[in-house]
């Protein structure tokens, strides 16, 4: 029961997403010089919640990796994440949240980050990781252990 759950959330997550992928609006590509330049613009925009910086580092053809097995593909599908983490706590989204790197490991152009999440809306700190992939200055893939439903949130 519960893997059925699982996959009908999954399917219905991709549904949403693809339906949201036709009203949004994408920026330009702006390339950065190191994989590591790459992610720090990444996360310093996403804690901005400035949408444009945040979806000009992704190609058309990004793939973002999230738990349960489930792939966003392209950059359109990609950016509803964005779009729904920038809205406020009262919306559902996690604008003001604070991502601290706690450990950073660099493979060649892959980026590996354990991460602490700290918000005031937050009982406590959340943690998690990224693996980064970055290609030709840009943010190709990413994998990550992001969840929402394991976040503690104040009442």
């Amino acid at each position: 029961m519960k893997n059925l759950l699982m996959s009908l959330t999954a399917i219905a997550l991709m549904a949403s997403t693809q339906a949201m992928a036709a009203d949004v609006k994408l920026p330009g590509f702006k390339k950065q010089a190191s994989p590591e330049a790459v992610v720090r613009e990444h996360l310093d925009a996403l804690m901005a919640c400035d949408f444009d910086r945040i979806m000009q580092q992704y190609p058309d053809d990004a793939v973002f990796m999230l738990p349960n097995g489930v792939w966003l593909k392209g950059r359109a599908n990609v950016s509803t994440l964005f779009v729904g983490f920038c809205k406020d706590r009262k919306d559902g989204g996690l604008r003001g949240a604070k991502f601290i790197d706690e450990e950073v490991n660099v493979v060649g152009d892959t980026v590996n980050v354990s991460w602490r999440l700290e918000a005031d809306y937050l009982a406590e700190p959340y943690k998690g990781a990224d693996a980064y992939v970055t290609k030709d200055g840009m943010m190709q893939s990413q994998v990550t252990t992001f969840d929402t439903t394991q976040m503690k949130f104040k009442n």
